[in-house]
C-alpha cells in the first residue's frame, strides 16, 4: 500500500540541479522532497564538466558546500588559446575586476551536495521510478512515483523539474505550450581522461586544421582532454596512443613536449548540439538545467547555466513562500531565458571560432582565423570574452 505525503516545492531529478535548488531552499526553511530515477552510486559516479563560473562558486558556498571546494577547487585567472600550435593568452582577472573560474568536477559537486542533504535529514529518494507530474494547472499539483515496487504520491505547492534533457518533467508541458529550439553541429568531441599531470596549469582551447583541441583537467594529478570527431566515431577506433598523438599535433610542439601521457581510465564520444525549451514554466512547474537547455561545451556553461537557473528559481520561491509575493514566479521564464539565450549565443560564437567546419573552400576556415586576430589584438574583443567566459551577472526575477 502506497503512501501520500506533503511538501511544498517537489524537486525531480538529483543531479546538481536539483541538490542545489533542495540546498538553498532548505537554508531557507522551505520545504522539499527530491525524486532521483537512479542510485545514488550511479549520481556520484556520472563524469561530467568542471569549470565553474565566479558565480557558480559564490553560489555554492552560499549554500553552505563550498568546504572542500575552496581546499581542492583549482582557481584559473585565465586561459590560452592555440592557433596553429601557437598559444595566446587570455586575460580573465583584468578584464572583470578580478573574476575568475574555478576547475572542480561536476562529480565532486553532486557529493558535496548529497552530503549535505543527507547530513540535514532532508528527504532524498534515490531510485524513484516512473515519476508522473500531475494537475500542474491548479493550485496542489502532484508528483507519483514508485519506489521498490509500492506507489506513492506527493502533493507540492510547487514542481521543479530538474530531470535532465530526457526527463519526464519537460515532456509533461503540453505540445501546444512548449516551443523548441534546436541546433546539432555536424561533429562530436572524444574525451579521454587519464592519470596523469595537466600539460598546462590554465586551459588549452586549439584552432588547428585537422580540428579542435582542448586541454583540461580534474586537480594536479588528473588531466581531461577532447579532440573533434566526426558523429560517427567509434571509441574502439581510438586507442589511446592515437588521441594522444592527435592532441600533441593540434597543441603544437610546446605544447606536445611537454604533455605527459599514460593509460585513459574513461574515454567517450558526446554530440554537440545547442537547444532551448520556451517557456521554461507552465502552471506550477518549473523548468531548470538541462531540462529546458542544452549547450555546446566548449565554453564550459552547462553546469553553471543551470546553477544560474536555480539561483532565479530560489529567489522567486522564497518571495513566494515567505512572501505571498508572485512576482519572481510570474517572471522566472522570461529572466531565465534571456541569460539562456546570450548563454547559448557565446557558446556558438566560440565553438563557431574553434572548430574545424568541411566547407571545402576554405572560407570558413580563414574567417576564424580572422576572427582570432581580431581577438588576440583587441582589448575589447579580449574584455567581451572574459565577461562571458566567467558568467554574466545573475537578474532576479519580477525585478524592476
Amino acid at each position: 500500500m502506497g503512501t501520500t505525503t506533503r511538501t511544498q516545492v517537489g524537486i525531480v531529478g538529483g543531479g546538481p540541479a536539483g541538490l542545489l535548488l533542495g540546498q538553498l531552499l532548505y537554508r531557507q526553511g522551505i520545504d522539499t522532497v527530491i525524486l532521483e530515477q537512479r542510485g545514488r552510486q550511479h549520481v556520484e559516479g556520472r563524469i561530467r564538466a568542471g569549470v565553474l563560473e565566479q558565480g557558480t562558486v559564490d553560489l555554492l558556498h552560499e549554500a553552505g558546500v563550498g568546504g572542500r571546494l575552496a581546499r581542492d577547487g583549482l582557481v584559473h585567472h585565465g586561459f590560452d588559446i592555440a592557433i596553429d600550435g601557437v598559444r595566446h593568452r587570455i586575460d580573465l582577472a583584468g578584464p572583470t575586476g578580478g573574476k575568475s573560474v574555478t576547475v572542480y568536477g561536476q562529480t565532486e559537486v553532486t557529493k558535496d551536495l548529497i552530503a549535505a542533504r543527507l547530513d540535514a535529514g532532508a528527504p532524498l529518494v534515490f531510485e524513484a521510478e516512473a515519476v508522473t507530474p500531475l494537475d500542474l494547472d491548479g493550485d496542489t499539483p502532484r508528483l507519483r512515483y514508485t519506489k521498490d515496487g509500492v506507489s506513492h504520491e506527493l502533493v507540492c505547492d510547487v514542481i521543479a523539474g530538474c530531470d535532465g534533457y530526457h526527463g519526464v518533467c519537460r515532456q509533461t508541458v503540453p505540445a501546444d505550450v512548449l516551443r523548441v529550439y534546436e541546433r546539432v553541429y555536424p561533429f562530436g568531441w572524444l574525451g579521454i581522461l587519464a592519470e596523469v599531470p595537466p600539460v598546462s596549469h590554465e586551459l588549452i582551447y586549439a584552432n588547428h586544421p585537422d580540428g579542435f583541441a582542448l586541454a583540461s583537467m580534474r586537480s594536479p594529478t588528473r588531466s581531461r582532454y577532447y579532440i573533434q570527431c566526426p558523429l560517427d566515431t567509434r571509441i574502439e577506433d581510438w586507442p589511446d596512443d592515437r588521441i594522444w598523438e592527435q592532441l600533441r599535433n593540434r597543441f603544437g610542439a610546446d605544447a606536445g613536449e611537454a604533455m605527459a601521457t599514460g593509460p585513459s581510465i574513461e574515454k567517450s564520444v558526446a554530440p554537440l548540439r545547442s537547444f532551448v525549451a520556451e517557456p521554461m514554466r507552465h502552471g506550477r512547474l518549473f523548468l531548470a538545467g538541462d531540462a529546458a537547455h542544452i549547450v555546446p561545451p566548449t565554453g564550459a556553461k552547462g553546469l553553471n547555466l543551470a546553477a544560474a537557473d536555480v539561483r532565479l528559481l530560489s529567489w522567486a520561491l522564497v518571495d513566494f513562500f515567505k512572501n505571498a509575493d508572485t512576482a519572481g514566479i510570474d517572471g522566472y521564464s522570461e529572466a531565465c531565458l534571456r541569460r539562456v539565450w546570450k548563454v547559448q549565443r557565446f557558446s556558438w560564437w566560440f565553438s563557431a571560432q574553434l572548430h574545424r567546419y568541411d566547407e571545402g573552400d576554405g572560407f570558413t576556415r580563414r574567417l576564424q582565423l580572422a576572427e582570432l586576430a581580431y581577438l588576440i589584438g583587441s582589448d575589447a574583443a579580449r574584455t567581451s570574452l572574459a565577461e562571458n567566459y566567467v558568467g554574466l551577472p545573475f537578474e532576479r526575477p519580477g525585478a524592476g
